[in-house]
């Protein structure tokens, strides 16, 4: 991986044995991925790893705001993450929480802020609260906007505003959207309102009590242009139910069937994985 102009270097993994001592042989990574793939021994060591990266880039006095993501993948993440804040020296501490920055890839339309299934709740929960985080430092869509079209041209314009992202953190879902732009997605898709799969209205059903049909039909999210602008990015996958969509990512060539597919060329991307994310 190229060395990078500006912002903070990335931390080497705690382990990443080479791809060729894995078991993807059979039909073959797309060429490139080599360079780009770390992979820990387990979930734990992967959020250990994740977090040094976040913590990396929160210390970087020039950096661009953060990138951040909700889901399971990232709740083990952000409990290291505190850990790693916790920790720091008083002062190290307080200049940290002050220069805070971020920006959310999403939120559902029509949930409000305090719904405890709203991104922005779980937000809340994970990191504004426990570290005494101003709101306003934690951006995310307005899912109650009267014109969520023209909240989505807000909030974009909002990003750029602040400088793009730094660095973008990423899980990868089952049908291999990220954010929630959904397959097909093109490169070029800008912050937008998108009607969200029967796949990841199931995959996210747990926090509206396993009910599908209760999960929102409709979510704003940064599209792969604000994500691919982002000047570095880390994409993770933990967790063998991930295994044959991360497959589909390493075997496949960009396309806008498997939007994440779009990163693979990115110059500064780290795909971090577990064991079991590979397993497949």
């Amino acid at each position: 991986m190229e060395s990078p102009q500006r912002g903070p270097q990335f931390r080497s993994p705690l382990s990443a044995p080479a791809l060729s001592s894995l078991s993807l042989e059979a039909s073959g990574p797309v060429p490139g991925w080599n360079n780009q793939l770390e992979v820990l021994p387990d979930a734990e060591h992967l959020s250990a790893a994740v977090a040094d990266a976040l913590l990396d880039q929160l210390l970087f006095p020039q950096a661009r705001p953060l990138g951040l993501a909700t889901g399971r993948t990232v709740v083990a993440v952000y409990a290291a993450l505190r850990q790693r804040i916790a920790a720091l020296a008083a002062a190290e501490r307080a200049r940290l929480l002050a220069g805070w920055r971020s920006f959310n890839l999403d939120d559902y339309v029509g949930l409000p802020r305090h719904d405890p299934r709203s991104f922005a709740a779980e937000m809340e929960a994970r990191l504004i609260t426990p570290l005494g985080l101003a709101p306003e430092r934690v951006a995310l869509p307005d899912g109650l906007a009267a014109d969520p079209h023209a909240e989505a041209e807000r909030y974009s314009a909002a990003l750029q505003a602040a400088g793009g992202i730094g660095l973008q953190l990423l899980g990868l879902g089952n049908n291999g959207h990220v954010g929630f732009n959904e397959p097909p997605c093109e490169a070029s898709q800008r912050c937008h309102v998108v009607e969200l799969d029967a796949a990841t209205r199931a995959q996210n059903a747990a926090a509206f009590g396993g009910d599908p049909e209760a999960v929102p039909r409709r979510a704003i999210t940064l599209g792969l242009a604000e994500i691919l602008a982002a000047e570095q990015i880390l994409l993770v996958v933990s967790g063998g139910a991930k295994a044959p969509i991360l497959k589909r990512l390493l075997q496949e060539p960009a396309n806008a069937q498997l939007p994440a597919s779009w990163l693979q060329h990115h110059p500064r991307l780290r795909l971090m994985v577990d064991r079991a994310a590979l397993a497949g």
